[in-house]
């Protein structure tokens, strides 16, 4: 008997310590077990963070060398600029200069013509004042009429000399009595309406405006009416000009002359020359 135990009982008491032993051993397997699959789980959230990590430094990296092209970018774009705006002031400066220019040149242009203009209408009222001196003279000796009548011709070559800096001479016969080839009734200036017709279509209007505003002395013109075929143009003259010869010369097509007034012209165009034409 040891310690009072019987042998019995110390055989049951070692066999239920050895299979609880035994079950103790099993759960620390079992727990053993769980500890290296969480290992292999946690291993395996370690090696997708650290994939992770590495990703979001590249997309980092990316964002940063991004960040700097568009900054590079932006400044380019901010140089470009302000060139443009630059370069576009020149270009606006420049333009402003040619319209000056251009208006000077038009200026300038309108009052040669206005000036030509006056020395024509002053050379012919010269040639005017001259002639009637001739007839006056036409009952004295002859030697004195012809040197009046060179004298009147030298004058009126003097003074076309002065108006085109000699490239143009006004020479008037002596039996004109002093009137040049455009007589001072076929000047026209300002305001003048012209009515033509009958015209074929509205092409032929057209050309008929083109024409009459490309003469040099129209500064307007506009057209009022066009109906039953004839039409009926507004022209502002800056200066005075032929105006029945310069449109004879301009406009493709034959006219005749109806009516003429101080500010109104009536046309009529000839058909039958049209069509054969």
């Amino acid at each position: 008997m040891l310690f009072g135990y019987k042998p019995s009982e110390v055989r049951d008491a070692i066999g239920t310590r050895d299979a609880a032993l035994e079950k103790m051993g099993e759960r620390v397997k079992d727990a053993e077990k769980r500890v290296g699959v969480r290992e292999a789980e946690i291993d395996a959230h370690v090696a997708e963070l650290s994939a992770r990590q590495a990703r979001i430094d590249d997309l980092e990296k990316l964002a940063t060398q991004l960040c700097e092209r568009v900054v590079e970018r932006e400044r380019s774009l901010r140089e470009l600029r302000f060139e443009l705006a630059r370069v576009r002031e020149e270009s606006d400066a420049g333009l402003r200069a040619l319209a000056a220019l251009s208006d000077d040149l038009e200026q300038v242009r309108k009052q040669a013509r206005g000036q030509a203009t006056r020395m024509r209408l002053r050379a012919l009222r010269d040639a005017a004042e001259l002639s009637e001196r001739v007839a006056e003279l036409t009952r004295r000796p002859s030697q004195v009429r012809d040197r009046m009548l060179e004298s009147l011709q030298e004058t009126i070559r003097r003074i076309g000399r002065e108006e085109e800096g000699g490239a143009e001479v006004l020479e008037v016969p002596a039996n004109s009595n002093g009137h040049a080839d455009i007589e001072p009734s076929e000047l026209f200036e300002g305001r003048i309406e012209v009515e033509i017709g009958p015209l074929a279509d509205f092409s032929q209007l057209v050309g008929f405006e083109d024409a009459a505003g490309a003469i040099s002395a129209t500064s307007e013109i506009s057209v009022k009416r066009f109906t039953r075929r004839r039409a009926t143009l507004e022209m502002r003259l800056a200066e005075p000009v032929a105006l029945l010869r310069e449109l004879e010369e301009r406009i493709p097509f034959e006219f005749r002359v109806r009516d003429t007034r101080s500010d109104r012209v009536v046309l009529d165009v000839d058909e039958d020359r049209r069509e054969a034409a």
